[in-house]
């Protein structure tokens, strides 16, 4: 049975849907992962706004930068093994409470040693500022309740993301409500880290409850040292990549609040809001179509190709629908959500926004990247777009401020994605495959 909403796809579609019981189930698990980001995206973009209204550009800059302090070290927590997780369990559900106990274990211990590492990183490189301090290890003390992700791996191998959806947005809606309030109380910057923690807290407490509810316990997970050894094996080349894919996504807000202050920043960040609010997009179509891409890989090499270049084709032509009006009104669309006082994002986001199409093709090529195990290949990629966007924000920022940040990162977001598939010959393939996607993203 079609899920409800289909019937607003073309007859054509539908048709299609009917006929293949795999495909039918994509789209459905599709609709669950849309309608969660979507609800996200609005409700966490109004309170989002909401909130830096209420701070100014100055507060909300400092706060940003807690955030992208923070956001340099949590992605590593997860050891970059969501996708191999899935991968595994999907091959072998027989072994799942061993994979997943496994997992959960290793996660545990990656997000004690990241909080650890980063509460004396933000005390080395701001020794004095006591805020800052609470602020970076409230919101890295939500990497070590990470581990408990290890269920969504579960749900999500099989195809299953209504039940972390229940879960997660029943944690995302009530913490947000808690949010609104303490705006309405002009409560301080503290407080809203507090609410940070709580949201991740209570998904967990929300995901362990589902996972029994569907007749699983925790209780029968077991620790495998033959399989751990292996998925940090697997996994050694995509924690780096996480790593330096988190520094050069986030090292320019930092350095902006380094180099310029927190009025920059915040003024930056706004642009940057706006345009991460659509990230949810590429990652919910590719989590949705991961397993079955790979599906297509072990059968028919020529299907997975065509496959792939119909990913890429939707994600640039998502990222160009978006692009072109946010470019043509970025003056008035910050103007009437951030206020005046934020006058001066506009033209960073009208530049900003762009990289959304490269964005959106690298979360479409790390599915290749995974399938094909070019892991250390992408870890060298993305070192790359890192070093340049470092040293690109280091020549621009100091002359151009916030929009030398913003120049920086388009080009090297576009060259860790596009460019180096020209450097590494088994990428050369899929690097014309996004050329062609970039000139005419035809998905039909």
């Amino acid at each position: 049975m079609l899920s409800p909403w289909t019937k607003y796809l073309p007859a054509f579609i539908r048709r299609k849907l009917e006929d293949d019981v795999h495909l039918k189930d994509v789209v459905k698990n599709t609709g669950w992962m849309m309608g969660d980001k979507v609800v996200r995206m609005g409700i966490g973009l109004l309170v989002g706004v909401w909130l830096a209204r209420y701070l100014g550009p100055a507060l909300y800059g400092e706060f940003s930068y807690a955030l992208a302090f923070a956001l340099l070290f949590s992605p590593v927590a997860m050891l970059g093994m969501d996708e191999i997780v899935i991968r595994k369990l999907v091959h072998d559900t027989t072994k799942s409470e061993e994979i997943l106990g496994t997992v959960f274990f290793l996660m545990l211990m990656g997000g004690v040693a990241v909080f650890i590492l980063a509460v004396g990183a933000i005390f080395l490189v701001r020794p004095d500022d006591t805020l800052m301090h609470w602020l970076v290890a409230i919101i890295m003390a939500g990497t070590v309740l990470q581990a408990f992700l290890a269920i969504e791996f579960w749900f999500e191998s099989q195809l299953q993301w209504k039940f972390t959806v229940y879960a997660k947005l029943t944690a995302f809606l009530f913490i947000n409500i808690i949010k609104i309030i303490l705006i309405l109380t002009k409560a301080s910057l503290l407080a809203f880290a507090w609410a940070g923690l709580s949201e991740i807290f209570l998904a967990c407490v929300g995901l362990i409850i589902t996972y029994r509810a569907k007749g699983y316990s925790l209780a029968r997970w077991s620790i495998s040292g033959s399989l751990a050894r292996e998925l940090l094996t697997d996994s050694w080349p995509v924690i780096f990549s996480v790593f330096l894919t988190s520094v050069y996504l986030k090292i320019d807000q930092v350095m902006i609040g380094n180099m310029t202050g927190n009025v920059g920043l915040g003024l930056y960040s706004a642009a940057v809001r706006l345009t991460e609010a659509w990230n949810f997009i590429p990652m919910a179509i590719c989590s949705s179509v991961f397993p079955a891409i790979v599906a297509a890989a072990k059968k028919d090499e020529l299907l997975f190709l065509d496959r792939m270049q119909k990913l890429y084709n939707l994600m640039v032509l998502i990222a160009y629908v978006i692009s072109i009006p946010v470019t043509l009104f970025a003056d008035k669309i910050v103007n009437f959500l951030f206020s005046s006082s934020y006058k001066g994002s506009g033209s960073l986001l009208a530049v900003l926004i762009w990289s959304l199409t490269f964005t959106n093709l690298t979360a479409a090529r790390n599915i290749l990247v995974l399938t094909k195990s070019w892991l250390r290949i992408n870890l060298v990629s993305t070192l790359l777009g890192c070093l340049l966007n470092i040293a690109l924000n280091y020549a621009l920022i100091p002359t151009y401020g916030a929009m030398g940040a913003t120049v920086a990162s388009l080009i090297s977001y576009w060259f860790a994605v596009h460019g180096t598939c020209f450097i590494f010959k088994p990428l050369r393939n899929a690097g014309w495959m996004i050329t062609k996607a970039l000139i005419y993203p035809k998905i039909w």
